[in-house]
């Protein structure tokens, strides 16, 4: 039987696990529109606001203040047996904090489950061992990389986003034939040819001038004007876009630095529209996360990848580098210093771009969409 009643679940400890979620519903309605019905759940709006906070705000405040601790922690879990003791105590306390989410999922009655966090797939594989949840489970890992948390042998299968995942999961005794590399699905609209020139146009960018966009977000370098004032210091005649996200206070600091530079720095709040500013885009300064920089390879873009959170986007930013899409910054100084050398070598840029093209896969979410269907077209 074909699916025809798919539910999405994210965890919004990090933006990476939900934006798949909602490119994934979205790839629903643009691939399959009228014959499935799908939904995004968060598991966070299902959880007490105590378990809330120590798994949320816990998360981010130590990523953001201890990385060093968070590296450690993140590699010790990675070498943890799920049969030690200390593992059994973290899902007995997961599950207690769960049983809203069971009501939710019992409610919509899905055909099938993708998970794009471990939390939710680990829960529900717990129930399918149990004989307590009986439809197909899949689990789509949103990074370069692959933690021990992730493996869960009682789910139908796994979407990976490159072959070393797949090989990480095959070394944890998965059959390799229930893993599919499909990518990190992204929104459909990173599968479209966009028009640079319409896009610039949006912007107020000219359309043939070298272009790079800085990704702000809570990105964990400096302050956003500061890094911009450096990186229009540098000798190179190229317009530069800054995302500052929902941080207002970057922004207007961004626009009174725009002031003194007009016609080169244009500053930008949250958009949901990033793939027309990216379609404008030369170089992208960027943290490694699995779904933004699968968005830059989606569109052939080169990248400079800085602060990475230690573990998984450290990893991200290993496969970039390997792969040749991208250059590595260790800090603001560095991210002068990589662009400079760049823009300065067209023919270094153009190999990174040919590289992040082949990498990308822009219709990933269809891809796992058609395998959950059962092949349906």
């Amino acid at each position: 039987m074909i699916p025809k009643k798919l539910l999405f679940l994210s965890v919004s400890a990090g933006a990476g696990h939900v934006r798949a979620a909602e490119a994934l519903h979205a790839w629903g309605a643009a691939a399959f529109g009228g014959r499935i019905e799908s939904r995004h759940l968060d598991v966070m709006d299902y959880v007490p606001s105590s378990f809330r906070r120590m798994y949320v705000s816990g998360y981010l405040k130590v990523i953001q203040h201890l990385p060093t601790m968070w590296g450690l922690l993140y590699r010790a879990a990675d070498k943890t047996s799920p049969d030690a003791i200390s593992q059994k105590l973290r899902r007995a306390v997961e599950r207690l904090g769960t049983r809203a989410l069971t009501r939710a999922i019992a409610d919509f009655a899905p055909d099938a489950i993708v998970s794009t966090h471990f939390l939710p797939a680990e829960l529900l594989a717990g129930k399918t061992r149990r004989g307590k949840l009986n439809l197909p489970l899949w689990v789509l890992v949103t990074d370069f990389d692959l933690h021990r948390m992730w493996v869960q042998p009682h789910v139908t299968g796994y979407f990976a986003a490159n072959d070393e995942v797949k090989f990480r999961l095959q070394s944890h005794g998965i059959d390799p034939a229930r893993v599919h590399v499909t990518g990190i699905p992204i929104m459909p609209a990173f599968s479209q040819k966009l028009p640079r020139a319409a896009c610039a146009a949006e912007a107020g960018l000219a359309p043939d001038r070298t272009t790079v966009l800085l990704m702000g977000g809570g990105a964990g370098v400096g302050r956003l004007d500061e890094v911009a004032a450096c990186l229009l210091a540098l000798p190179r005649d190229f317009q530069l876009i800054v995302l500052a996200g929902k941080n207002q206070k970057a922004l207007a600091a961004l626009q009174r630095l725009a002031a003194r530079h007009p016609g080169r720095l244009f500053p930008q709040g949250f958009t949901g529209q990033v793939e027309r500013l990216m379609a404008c885009a030369d170089v992208v300064i960027t943290k490694p996360g699995g779904l933004t920089t699968s968005e830059c390879l989606a569109l052939g873009l080169p990248m400079i990848v800085h602060s990475p959170i230690p573990g998984q986007e450290e990893h991200n930013a290993d496969y970039l580098l390997e792969e040749g899409a991208a250059a590595k910054a260790i800090d603001e100084t560095g991210m002068e210093y990589r662009l400079d050398r760049l823009l300065a070598s067209p023919k270094t840029l153009a190999a990174m771009r040919a590289r992040a093209k082949s990498l990308g896969r822009p219709q990933a979410g269809r891809d796992v969409l058609h395998i959950v269907l059962g092949g349906a077209s």
